[in-house]
């Protein structure tokens, strides 16, 4: 009986969600034509971009329908018209730019690509995933993609995890080349940054889900707990991989902790990357924690040397050392965060003069930029050259 009743709800459930998913595409789309008929109507000039795949996936489901990311966002161009319905306008050659999200073509396969093709449309290839994990060495894509927007910093269009500002309100990164102040030519932080400073607790946490990265954090990370054991400091691993628990529910409760309590913060990637830097890195900055980073990006292209530890290039007794002697002697602690007198880190998306959405849009609007000529000859040695390299 038992049984029949787990097995009853369990169909409920899935019952459930399969006639949720079907009201809120039903709803998206009637929006979307609404939205469609009465722009026409109104003669609105809009620009149309076509997502090849899926509309629910991460992070192409921000793009949403119709004109809402653009608007909802308040970007300065908001004629920019997404759809997922490849039969919105007469021939699929009227649509400005055609989005593909990378990672799907790994996971499910190239099933079919759009033909034909104007050499107006820009193929725009787009991805937040590490090219670790999602390689595309694919002879279907030679001489296919127009137009990059990725994490990577020399894609056409940048969708990095965070932006740099300086002290006049001017974005200024991350790039491929910085120039940043030495942090000995930097002013010495304020009583009201010591305050905060002086009030933690505990040598360092990591807040983790994945416990079985390529990278190999996982190992470097309980191998440093329990170097610091030694020295009676502590390391907190919050998540699956860990002893403490701070559900994602909660995430200011977590970031909160990581303000008040902790020294350093464990900025690990899962995989190694060229200038694969995600929100990890912004949870220390942000928070007034030193980050300890572990990936493949060079990390001079989004911080000042000397205000961050690498277990890239010292051992773990190194590392941990360093980290106790700056938790012992706080004035050295307080050289890593001169840095806030000069510069600030933000999320991307928190402002629209970096948000990477209003400036696609931006992008199929400027009319120099959309004439340019641009093909990526071979789309897997720029994005994953090292598993392409192999391949071939």
């Amino acid at each position: 009986m038992m049984v029949i009743r787990k097995y009853f709800f369990g169909c409920v459930i899935i019952f459930t969600i399969i006639l949720f998913t079907f009201f809120y595409d039903l709803m998206n789309y009637y929006e979307e034509v609404t939205d469609f008929q009465n722009l026409k109507q109104l003669n609105i000039s809009l620009k149309y971009i076509l997502v090849w795949t899926s509309l629910k996936t991460d992070p192409i489901f921000n793009l949403r329908v119709a004109r809402n990311a653009f608007i909802e966002r308040s970007c300065p161009v908001t004629n920019c018209f997404v759809t997922g319905n490849r039969k919105l306008l007469q021939d699929i050659t009227e649509f400005d730019a055609i989005v593909f999200h990378a990672p799907e073509f790994v996971q499910k396969g190239v099933r079919e690509l759009p033909q034909p093709r104007k050499p107006h449309q820009k193929y725009i290839f787009a991805s937040m995933e590490s090219a670790a994990y999602y390689p595309i060495c694919n002879e279907r894509f030679l001489n296919f993609f127009n137009w990059t927007w990725t994490y990577k910093l020399n894609s056409d269009r940048n969708y990095a995890y965070m932006s740099v500002w300086d002290k006049d309100g001017n974005v200024i990164g991350p790039k491929q080349e910085m120039h940043w102040m030495k942090v000995e030519d930097m002013l010495p932080i304020n009583d009201t940054l010591k305050e905060i400073l002086n009030g933690k607790t505990t040598a360092a946490a990591w807040f983790v889900s994945n416990c079985k990265a390529p990278s190999g954090r996982d190992s470097v990370a309980k191998k440093l707990q329990n170097e610091l054991q030694t020295y009676g400091m502590r390391l907190d691993i919050y998540g699956y991989c860990g002893t403490m628990q701070c559900p994602r529910s909660n995430t200011e409760e977590c970031l909160r902790k990581l303000r008040t309590d902790y020294y350093f913060y464990l900025s690990f990637e899962n995989s190694f990357s060229e200038d694969y830097v995600t929100e990890k890195l912004l949870n220390a900055l942000d928070n007034y924690a030193v980050p300890v980073v572990f990936g493949g990006a060079n990390y001079t292209r989004f911080m000042p040397d000397g205000i961050y530890l690498s277990a890239n290039t010292l051992t773990i007794k190194e590392l941990a050392k360093k980290m106790v002697d700056m938790i012992q002697n706080k004035e050295l602690y307080y050289e890593y965060f001169k840095w806030h007198n000069h510069y600030s880190y933000r999320d991307v998306v928190a402002s629209a003069t970096t948000d990477p959405y209003c400036k696609l849009c931006e992008a199929i609007n400027n009319e120099k930029e959309m004439s340019k000529t641009t093909i990526y000859e071979d789309i897997g040695m720029w994005w994953s050259p090292k598993k392409c390299q192999v391949k071939n």
